[in-house]
């Protein structure tokens, strides 16, 4: 008989999944279910000594099971991953909750002139944000909170061997243990514009020194182009968001953080960059609608004068000239 470990089981711990399960009180159930469950007692044996004078004890019982087991079904049930009670209390929210938000004043009321319609409208609800500005460095404003973000790559554990696992999973450990501030981590899948980019190689095919490699470009593109048809690539992205204390007073210390991080995952093996403001605008953009393709040269600042180019006029001869 083998007495001698598997070196591969080296650092290997086991990790039950259910880690944010909430505790078991009784029963199996938990102090969320057993609460339901005591009111729902409560108000049936509050029922039960109104009615039972007045209504036949037959009639009492059949609803009393009935509306027992609607009761159970909510305190023990589940949907996509949540509480059936807090699903339908979020459902109930967003059924009530405006369509539509705005950033400007939705308070004021309309002038003599505007005639009311004759239906009654949901006006647009005030949109709050919770960051006020983003600087030039990436530094978020959240009232008296900054926070920054830093992008970084992935690593595959599985082509690892186990002690080079065990030892990237103690650099990340350390880097968990050294945070002080909440710090957030966002793993997206976002689609890739394999399109735009066989377009933008089949226009510098004509430029190509040689036309081995102008045929080379030319096949790659019809095959991104053919790989952007039939398939629906995606790309995973990883930002991480580094924030500080409410009151910590240091101006730049929430990029000091991110810079810190950037120091401790290098370690990893995986590629991290602090995010500056034009990249950290882009990234708050792509997460509030991912499918929209991004906008060349960035956003514009809030306060910031947009102008048209100037017209083309043309010259007496025919051609075109621009001021």
């Amino acid at each position: 008989m083998n007495t001698h470990p598997d070196p591969s089981d080296a650092g290997r711990v086991r990790m039950p999944a259910d880690v944010d399960a909430p505790d078991k009180v009784a029963y199996g159930l938990t102090f969320r279910q057993l609460a339901i469950l005591a009111l729902a007692a409560c108000v049936f044996y509050g029922a039960w000594q109104s009615l039972h004078t007045i209504v036949p004890a037959p009639v009492l019982v059949g609803v009393a099971v009935v509306l027992g087991g609607l009761v159970f079904g909510i305190a023990v049930g589940r949907r996509d991953g949540l509480p059936l009670d807090g699903w339908l209390l979020a459902a109930v929210r967003h059924a009530r909750a405006p369509r539509a938000l705005s950033t400007t004043d939705t308070t004021t009321t309309t002038p003599d002139w505007v005639q009311a319609p004759k239906s009654r409208v949901m006006l647009p609800a005030p949109l709050t944000l919770p960051a006020d500005a983003i600087d030039d460095g990436g530094e978020i404003r959240l009232g008296s909170a900054r926070a920054a973000m830093v992008a970084a790559s992935n690593v595959n554990l599985a082509l690892r061997t186990a002690d080079e696992q065990a030892a990237l999973i103690d650099t990340f450990g350390r880097w968990l243990n050294s945070l002080s501030t909440p710090t957030q981590i966002v793993v997206s899948a976002q689609p890739v514009d394999l399109h735009g980019a066989a377009r933008t190689l089949a226009d510098t095919v004509e430029k190509l020194p040689h036309p081995a490699l102008a045929d080379a470009a030319a096949d790659h593109a019809r095959f991104l182009d053919t790989l952007a048809t039939r398939r629906d690539p995606l790309r995973r992205q990883v930002l991480i968001v580094t924030r500080t204390s409410p009151g910590e007073r240091s101006e730049h210390a929430a990029r000091r953080r991110a810079d810190d991080t950037v120091r401790a995952l290098s370690g990893l093996g995986v590629t991290t960059r602090a995010l500056d403001g034009a990249a950290v605008t882009a990234a708050i953009a792509a997460a509030a609608d991912p499918y929209r393709p991004p906008r060349p040269g960035g956003l514009a600042a809030p306060d910031a004068v947009i102008t048209s180019p100037a017209p083309h006029q043309p010259h007496r001869d025919g051609r075109s000239r621009q001021r």
